[in-house]
């Protein structure tokens, strides 16, 4: 009897060693330093009363709290970000990265939280052209994009002619400041991924849309210096908030719910 009552005791243990084996680990309070940009809504932005908030903040926050780390945000400019990530200045960056092999070479990727494509986004009464074919064919139009970023090379090699030095394509530093310049009337075409395409035109009561087919598909991804030991835990829970809804739930609030500037 005692004997049984020991292996069992014993089983029990094993099989609660398993489970916290097969749990997320836990950091123990790391502290982590993360970069973003605040200016990708609705992954993250300020709010207007300047609060960042945004889905990737959610995001960031659900995962610190499965593997018990301590975030502090510090900001940059998006041409700045993933140099800065590389040389170990941040522990995490965060901008709505696509995850693609020439910057592999610089950062180390989490696994896609995200799958996005490229939309074509005009102001809601544009009638000169109706997708890219018809958008490059009119030398007039120009096209607002950030040096380096997905939308600039879509726009060159995908819409226009291959030349990154096309006078057609204007620069902006930041993406919220192509979008006003398109609202301006200054250039005629913004490219961005479906999901911020979709929450400027909620917000923009008819003041924008999006025209033409997708453009294709980008993943996105957190970035760390190459090497990183935070790149495995993170990994693990988007997996567990892929599997248990959590990610769907915040594509949900922030993509169909959410409306900017409320």
């Amino acid at each position: 009897m005692k004997l049984t009552a020991t292996l069992a005791a014993l089983a029990l243990a094993a099989t609660a060693s398993i489970a916290a084996a097969e749990g997320l680990p836990d950091l123990k309070g790391r502290a982590v330093t993360v970069v973003t940009e605040n200016a990708y809504p609705p992954l993250q932005f300020l709010d207007a009363e300047g609060k960042a908030i945004g889905w990737e903040y959610d995001a960031v926050a659900e995962i610190a709290k499965r593997l018990n780390m301590t975030i502090a945000y510090e900001n940059t400019s998006w041409d700045a970000m993933i140099p800065a990530v590389s040389g170990g200045q941040y522990d995490m960056g965060m901008t709505g990265i696509t995850i693609r092999d020439d910057r592999k070479e610089q950062v180390d990727f989490s696994d896609p939280y995200m799958r996005s494509e490229m939309v074509m986004m005009v102001r809601g009464d544009e009638s000169r052209f109706t997708d890219a074919k018809s958008f490059a064919a009119n030398a007039d139009l120009l096209m607002a994009a950030q040096p380096g970023t997905t939308p600039f090379y879509v726009g060159v090699y995908e819409v226009l002619d291959g030349n990154e030095a096309n006078p057609r394509i204007k620069m902006f530093e930041t993406f919220g400041a192509g979008v006003e310049a398109l609202k301006a009337g200054d250039v005629d075409l913004v490219l961005t991924d479906g999901t911020s395409g979709a929450g400027y035109v909620a917000a923009s009561e008819g003041k924008l849309k999006v025209v033409g087919d997708k453009l294709g598909a980008e993943d996105f991804g957190f970035i760390f210096p190459k090497g990183s030991d935070l790149v495995a835990p993170i990994n693990a829970a988007i997996a567990e908030m892929k599997a248990d809804g959590t990610l769907a739930a915040l594509d949900k609030k922030w993509f169909l719910d959410f409306k900017m500037g409320q």
